[in-house]
């Protein structure tokens, strides 16, 4: 028996998770920011895909607008599996054999979820002390190779 993985995971859950991480607090408008929106029914090649429009700014959207899911023709079930492929450092040639994928849209998803987790990478911001050990630094020392040369405990250049 030959187990399918796209068989255990459901469509809509995969929705319902996107919501909520989404919009863990309230539904907003990507476009203004705005929380007056209205539900507008559902897409009409993906049923568990809810559309909304926006009453500030008159705009239309649904639940992947502006995500790396948005604008592709797999289903978002095979966009979830795929990143969870990734994160078990899976080659893009396994995921894509598991998955039943053409090699080169999955390197293309791969290029895409990539890309998407660098453009959303959080600005790191050190602060407080931080200390360093045994540090051997010859950064700086181009063109000057004296500088850098081994040197015995009293001072002298190994040869």
């Amino acid at each position: 028996m030959e187990l399918n993985i796209q068989g255990l995971v459901d469509n809509r859950k995969c929705y319902e998770v996107i919501r909520q991480l989404r919009w863990p607090k309230a539904l907003s408008c990507p476009h203004c920011g705005s929380e007056k929106v209205i539900k507008k029914g559902y897409d009409d090649t993906q049923k568990e895909r809810q559309r909304y429009g926006c009453k500030a700014c008159d705009s239309r959207f649904d639940d992947l607008t502006n995500t790396v899911f948005a604008g592709h023709h797999q289903p978002l079930k095979t966009w979830v599996i795929f990143l969870y492929f990734m994160g078990l450092n899976l080659s893009t040639s396994q995921i894509a054999k598991e998955l039943n994928l053409n090699k080169d849209d999955a390197h293309f998803m791969a290029e895409v979820l990539r890309s998407g987790i660098v453009e959303n990478k959080p600005t790191i911001e050190l602060c407080g002390a931080v200390e360093c050990d045994e540090v051997y630094v010859v950064a700086g020392h181009k063109g000057n190779p004296s500088a850098v040369k081994k040197r015995d405990g009293l001072g002298e250049e190994i040869v």
